[in-house]
């Protein structure tokens, strides 16, 4: 038996060699693929999440992309945690030009371990994986994943992820996160027009964003991409009554339309607020500038009417998108403001980005006010960590907006900046030629 005395010295040099080592102060984080993971070849998209969030990977053409940002360069080990169906499956991992593999066995899920990668900068980690093909020719086998294994010696490395599914964070995280350009507005006067421009860049219209111009305390008004031959032009307005289920909402707080453009579809919304929304189909084009102007005005009877008007700068056109009637409501324009979202989990590692310049505001005596100033803000994906990958600020005459992608030079959020002036551009209107 070892004496308590000579007990005690044996823990503490062991503890010692540990420490020296660097083992005891390793750190281990799971990163789960249900939030953090997309299907990035042979074409972006795809559905491969099981019910119970785990990847399932069956098919050897396929690659998805696990994302995880770290503060610092670093050495880490990495490793998956998952099992094969019914036979050996062999995982391959790539991480730049380093190339890794492992084999899932059947049964219960299990971390193993794939390999040693270098960090050279800080910022974001792709991880590619792939079902390796069957050897021998025979069927490949298939696999689930459920989280890619981090492990660092260094316990102040920070990673940051999306790391549970509280408030449907799988979701909102895989989405990405939205920014916005809160704009600084003259004080003291009436507000009743805004104006905005739009400039996409090519290759930056993204399948699932939504660009919005003039955003207002009661809806918002821009453009986004639905999909890969359709765009369309949107314009909303909430409700008095909250719900997001449009048929609660009583006969007294609906949104009335009282009129539409040419091919515009109007009719309630639901599911974010509830209200009525109008939109139609345009195939607005990346490089192009648009063009973007939203009326307030209260009727004096206890309701206030919105209209949007939109057209290609460079044709110098206005279309009506709608008029919407908004009760229990008297007042004039307020909370001017922009901004970027994707609004499609699965282009949720695409970057986009738009530049918003020429803002104006016009007050009830008729009198153009320039907006040089914007405040720029995320969401709760962004503020919580969940996703870095976004950015704003000022370039020139516009404002800019970028998220998604997994991009590593993040904005502080908070900020304010200001744009040069665009006075020579000031909006010149005929109001009585605009289309009611």
């Amino acid at each position: 038996m070892i004496s308590r005395l000579v007990f005690q010295p044996l823990l503490i040099s062991l503890v010692t060699l540990l420490t020296s080592q660097g083992l005891s102060s390793a750190k281990e984080w799971s990163v789960p693929v249900a939030g953090n993971t997309f299907r990035t070849q042979p074409e972006p998209g795809g559905r491969s999440m099981r019910r119970g969030g785990s990847l399932r990977l069956r098919d050897t053409s396929e690659v998805h992309s696990v994302y995880f940002h770290v503060d610092d360069a670093q050495t880490i080990e990495l490793g998956l945690k998952g099992s094969a169906s019914d036979h050996p499956a062999t995982i391959l991992a790539t991480v730049e030009e380093t190339k890794l593999s492992c084999d899932l066995q059947p049964g219960s899920a299990k971390t193993y371990p794939l390999g040693e990668i270098q960090i050279e900068n800080a910022g974001y980690v792709r991880v590619d994986l792939q079902l390796a093909p069957a050897a021998g020719g025979n069927p490949s086998e298939s696999a689930q994943i459920t989280d890619l294994v981090v492990t660092s010696a260094d316990a102040n490395l920070q990673l940051d992820y999306v790391q549970t599914n509280d408030g449907n964070m799988f979701y909102w995280g895989r989405r990405g996160p939205s920014v916005h350009l809160s704009y600084r507005l003259p004080r003291g006067t009436d507000l009743t027009y805004a104006y905005s421009e739009i400039m996409v860049p090519v290759g930056e219209d993204q399948m699932g964003t939504y660009f919005m111009a003039n955003g207002f305390g009661e809806g918002y008004f821009g453009m986004q991409v639905n999909s890969p031959t359709e765009r369309k032009v949107l314009f909303s307005i909430w409700s008095p009554f909250r719900t997001d289920n449009p048929n609660e909402i009583p006969d007294e707080d609906r949104v009335e339309t009282l009129a539409k453009g040419d091919g515009v579809i109007a009719k309630d919304f639901g599911n974010e607020g509830s209200g009525g929304q109008s939109f139609f189909v345009y195939p607005w084009e990346a490089g192009k500038t648009y063009r973007f102007l939203t009326e307030v005005k209260p009727d004096g009877d206890g309701y206030t009417l919105y209209t949007s008007w939109f057209g290609d700068k460079a044709k110098n056109e206005w279309r009506l998108v709608a008029t919407f009637r908004r009760p229990k409501t008297d007042k004039h324009l307020t909370g001017f403001h922009s901004f970027l979202e994707n609004f499609s989990a699965e282009q949720g590692h695409l970057q986009r980005s738009a530049h918003y310049g020429n803002q104006w505001v016009c007050d009830v005596n008729g009198k153009w006010h320039e907006i040089t100033r914007a405040k720029f803000t995320g969401d709760n994906t962004a503020r919580g960590r969940h996703r870095l990958d976004y950015a704003g600020g000022s370039q020139d005459e516009h404002f800019f907006l970028k998220n998604c992608g997994f991009f590593s030079e993040t904005v502080d959020l908070d900020q304010t900046f200001e744009r040069k002036s665009t006075a020579g551009q000031q909006p010149e209107i005929n109001w009585d030629q605009l289309p009611r």
